[in-house]
């Protein structure tokens, strides 16, 4: 779909659900989302705000990023929604603010198949179906021209992938720690070794468009998750003597909505929080679209309401025809 045709529908869409359920607003209020600064998030707060507009909200987006947008909803309940809040690193305030009725979960999991790790690309795995789990990967340095590609020096995971490659013992087996330089470095390693058909081994997460254009795959760690106390105690810091060796912290994502919306925004926002899980699969193939279409995110989740189906199990018959009447 052409993206200047997509803006002119998104816009069609909004402005079309405005006027046919501007007399029912008071029946939902205002309603803020954030639509944060990366793709799959925005394209969220996208499809959030067609869908309560649908139901008789007022919605209004506001810029948001993780820290930010948790901030200033734990503290001032505001804005509403965070479509797809990554919470590792407020877990514990998460909690505490779940636990008072400050905040409340729309959705435990919105994404299937989401998450951080290490990845290979599959045609690598085709070659090589022995390659079941980290360990085996870690035993073919070979097949990967003895590189593994951490993150840019600056991103958290640095540390993580620095401190895994000792516990790893990774130099010992042939390895080479490879700093990609920055994001764009990083993405470019993988589309070369996806064009050229060579090996790639690296740090990576789901969902992206990168995972989606070049079905990249996790690889099974051997190993569980070695703990707190190993993991924020050493692997996640710059300093870490003696790094155990552990599969990947769970990335623990979640749609949080504010006790404002979830007391008055009425049952059926709350229990449309509730299904929406977004599966992996068709998120990543929306985040291609819009990387090969400079989209946006009022793009992307205009393309994904006229061209998919997934969204209509989440909500009411009814809600379901405005939307649709709406593209």
């Amino acid at each position: 779909m052409n993206v200047r045709l997509t803006t002119k529908v998104a816009g069609a869409l909004a402005g079309a659900l405005l006027l046919s359920t501007t007399a029912n607003a008071a029946s939902c209020g205002k309603v803020t989302i954030s639509d944060m600064n990366w793709a799959s998030a925005s394209m969220l707060a996208n499809v959030d705000a067609a869908v309560l507009t649908a139901m008789g909200c007022e919605v209004e987006l506001v810029a948001g990023a993780t820290m930010p947008t948790f901030t200033s909803m734990n503290e001032k309940g505001s804005p509403d929604v965070a479509p797809e809040l990554w919470a590792n690193a407020v877990s514990d305030l998460l909690d505490s603010a779940v636990d008072a009725g400050r905040l409340h979960l729309g959705t435990a999991a919105p994404i299937t198949g989401v998450g951080e790790g290490w990845f290979v690309l599959p045609h690598t795995l085709d070659a090589n179906p022995e390659l079941t789990s980290v360990a085996a990967v870690l035993a073919r340095p070979d097949l990967f021209g003895g590189k593994f590609h951490g993150c840019p020096a600056g991103w958290g995971c640095q540390l993580v992938n620095n401190n895994l490659f000792r516990a790893y013992g990774m130099a010992d087996l042939g390895w080479e720690l490879v700093d990609p330089g920055s994001a764009a470095g990083l993405d470019g390693s993988i589309a070369k070794a996806a064009e050229q058909g060579e090996g790639w081994f690296g740090y990576y997460w789901n969902p992206t468009a990168l995972v989606g254009k070049f079905d990249m795959q996790q690889v099974p760690w051997d190993l569980p998750y070695a703990g707190d106390d190993a993991w924020i105690g050493c692997i996640a810091l710059a300093e870490c003597a003696d790094p155990q060796p552990s599969a990947w912290i769970h990335s623990r994502v979640a749609t949080v909505i504010s006790d404002n919306l979830h007391r008055y925004g009425g049952p059926e926002v709350v229990d449309y929080f509730s299904a929406r899980v977004m599966p992996g699969a068709a998120l990543n193939a929306e985040l291609v679209w819009m990387d090969e279409n400079s989209a946006t995110g009022a793009d992307a989740a205009a393309h994904f309401l006229a061209n998919s189906d997934i969204w209509e199990a989440w909500v009411s018959a009814d809600v379901a025809a405005a939307v649709k009447a709406a593209l």
